[in-house]
């Protein structure tokens, strides 16, 4: 069984700092790409960024371009997202996701949430004015 866990939400003001970290446990598990998403309240789960595990290729949503940098770390199975120069539409829950061993993928792939086999609980992130 795969769990996702997620740590480094909470409350930062306009323009502050914070770093999510998502660990995989798992019996050899190993995945094929991580990603996050976030859901704002009244708005649908949208994604944020992404990394293929092998290689490190990244992908992110425009609106976090040049803001956010999605990282890894191969030997810990943990994901991290670092958030710079945060803006109150950043304001959401955060979601962890991980993809299962497969052969191949789309660029596109990345991007829907459908594509992604485990899911963390989520963290709020909330930005201040």
């Amino acid at each position: 069984q795969v769990q996702l866990v997620e740590s480094g939400g909470g409350l930062v003001q306009a323009g502050g700092s914070l770093r999510l970290s998502c660990a995989a446990s798992g019996r050899t598990f190993s995945p094929y790409a991580m990603g996050w998403f976030r859901q704002a309240p009244g708005k649908e789960r949208e994604f944020v960024a992404a990394i293929k595990w092998s290689g490190g290729y990244t992908y992110y949503a425009d609106s976090v371009k040049g803001r956010f940098t999605i990282s890894r770390d191969n030997a810990k199975n943990t994901v991290y997202l670092q958030m710079n120069s945060l803006k109150l539409e950043d304001t959401a829950v955060y979601y962890c996701a991980a993809v299962a061993p497969k052969g191949y993928s789309t660029g596109s792939d990345y991007y829907s949430a459908g594509w992604y086999d485990y899911w963390g609980q989520g963290t709020q992130v909330t930005v201040s004015s």
